[in-house]
């Protein structure tokens, strides 16, 4: 929403911290996957995507996908923000029929930002 109303951007830290990025469609997928196993698999099971992308590349690629003058905003971190967030999938992908995200950053990114782009 920032960047569609050319708004700063804000970025807590260094923006170096990453994290891990799914778009619904992908989730809705493994989780249907999920109730279909029957009885003879309970969770837990991470559904997630595996990409890392750094919060600073985040907000680039959504500032170049929305073509937005949004300037980064570097805010203080919070001390409990953990550094790094990716899912392991492997158990996903053996109990799962073979399920794994489909639907990479960017293409997620621009699927969201034309709906929002509908919507405001």
């Amino acid at each position: 929403m920032q960047a569609l109303r050319n708004e700063d951007i804000t970025i807590y830290g260094t923006g170096l911290q990453t994290r891990s990025f799914q778009y619904i469609d992908d989730l809705i997928e493994g989780m249907t996957r999920m109730m279909a196993t029957g009885d003879d698999f309970i969770g837990p099971v991470n559904i997630g995507n595996p990409g890392e992308f750094t919060m600073l590349e985040l907000a680039q690629k959504v500032i170049d996908l929305t073509n937005s003058r949004s300037s980064i905003v570097h805010m203080p971190l919070p001390g409990d923000d953990p550094q790094q967030r990716k899912p392991d999938i492997s158990l996903a992908m053996e109990k799962l029929n073979g399920w794994q995200p489909q639907i990479q950053l960017e293409e997620g990114l621009k699927k969201t930002i034309t709906y929002f782009e509908n919507h405001l």
